[in-house]
């Protein structure tokens, strides 16, 4: 509806204008929203499909080096059980804080003990036990640790690093339980000359 005054000395209406937006205003909002649009999507994938880390430190050498940029999935040990020779970030089960990278070497029911140098597993297919061939190493590394059994329970791993003379891992502070796995290493974005996806090897 309009509305109309004859009455002397009323001021004509206000006309409402919008002066075009600069170049500058219009890349503004285009951040704004690219920027809004990012948050949303990282918010969803981080927590539940992949999320970057940085590796610091040599206890994944020569596989892993230190300020290597990884992105590891989540979505794998949703669908199905993890690998023997899995590289994978944790939480560090004494201190839930602190993330580490280490590799899956024993599963849940195995046995597994040191001997030699070598890893020695126990299980249903080899219940007298088997050296396990680890490609990814020296095969002149020496593997320090006990030659007492240990039994891996249900819904733990046993995990080591792969510089094993320089790392914390399961020798040191007993079995992953699953719940402190994070998610496997997927792809190695920097150094750009090492860019690629990272394979599990196929062991025993």
């Amino acid at each position: 509806m309009e509305f109309h005054s004859n009455y002397p000395g009323t001021p004509p209406p206000l006309q409402a204008h919008s002066p075009e937006p600069s170049v500058g205003a219009y890349i503004w909002d285009l951040v704004k929203i690219i920027g809004s649009a990012m948050i949303l999507v990282f918010g969803i994938i981080r927590p539940f499909i992949a999320e970057p880390f940085i590796v610091s430190g040599s206890s994944m050498v020569p596989n892993f080096h230190d300020r290597e940029y990884l992105i590891i999935e989540k979505l794998t040990y949703r669908f199905s059980e993890v690998r023997r020779g899995d590289a994978l970030v944790l939480r560090y089960p004494k201190h839930p804080n602190e993330y580490y990278i280490k590799r899956v070497i024993a599963l849940p029911g195995e046995k597994v003990r040191f001997e030699g140098g070598k890893v020695v597993i126990y299980n249903t297919e080899h219940p007298n036990g088997v050296i396990l061939e680890e490609p990814y190493l020296d095969p002149n590394l020496f593997t320090e640790g006990s030659q007492v059994l240990q039994t891996v329970g249900e819904g733990e791993f046993f995990v080591l690093g792969d510089n094993r003379g320089n790392s914390s891992d399961s020798r040191a502070w007993g079995m992953l339980p699953r719940a402190d796995i994070v998610g496997k290493v997927w792809v190695r974005i920097l150094p750009p000359r090492q860019f690629g996806v990272i394979t599990t090897p196929d062991l025993q």
